[in-house]
This record gives C-alpha cells, sequence and structure tokens, in this order.
C-alpha cells in the first residue's frame, strides 16, 4: 500500500504550504492522479482522512482528478487513450510509443474556507 506514503509526502506539503501562507485551515486538497500510477482512489482517501487528523487539513476534502493515459505512436503520430493498458497503437499496430500522461500525481491546488460571513 503505497498510498499511506504518497499521503504523507502530500501532508508535509500541505503543512508546508500552510505555515508559508499563514493559513490555519485547508478547506479542500485538490490531486490529479494519472492512470498508470497505480493509486487506489478509495486507499488514497482513506489515508489522507487518518493522515489529515490534528493537521490543518483536518476535514478538509479531498478531491482526484483523474488524468487519462495517453500514448503517442512513433510511426504514423497517432495520439490515443491508454485505457486498455494496451500498449501499442490502435491505428497501425506499432509498439514504438511514447507514454504522453498517466503517470502524474500532483497537487492540483489547496482551497482555504471562506472567512465567516463572506459571500461567494
Amino acid at each position: 500500500m503505497h498510498e499511506a506514503s504518497i499521503v504523507a509526502g502530500i501532508m508535509r506539503i500541505v503543512e508546508e504550504e500552510a505555515a508559508r501562507h499563514d493559513v490555519t485551515r485547508i478547506a479542500r486538497v485538490r490531486l490529479r492522479v494519472g492512470l498508470l500510477t497505480g493509486v487506489e482512489p478509495r486507499t488514497l482517501t482513506a489515508c489522507f482522512e487518518l493522515y489529515s487528523e490534528g493537521t490543518v487539513a483536518e476535514g478538509a476534502s479531498l478531491d482526484l482528478e483523474t488524468v487519462p493515459a495517453l500514448g503517442t505512436c512513433h510511426a504514423c503520430g497517432a495520439t490515443f487513450d491508454l485505457h486498455r493498458r494496451c500498449f501499442a497503437c490502435p491505428t497501425c499496430g506499432n509498439d514504438d510509443i511514447t507514454l504522453e500522461g498517466g503517470r502524474e500525481l500532483t497537487i492540483a491546488g489547496l482551497e482555504v474556507p471562506q472567512p465567516e460571513g463572506a459571500t461567494a
């Protein structure tokens, strides 16, 4: 379960950024997670809930944006979705491809709660 170490790293960054901006509470953490990372969303969310206890992110929501796995064929130039985890070009069948996406795991944003009485 590598999700625990991933969340530990995320929480370190969240705490550092909150301190850097004098923020005492984070309301939402947005992550971009590539399909090829092997990250299990439910496990990641459960680890986040556990690791965020007692931190500026306690009670924060965790929003996950799935980044598709994309490939580009060197033979014909086609760009295609690797959703089947088949690493061959569906246009020409060539397996000389470059992965263009799907390995990302990044913090896309941190949101702070609106002050009491503020309007959106």
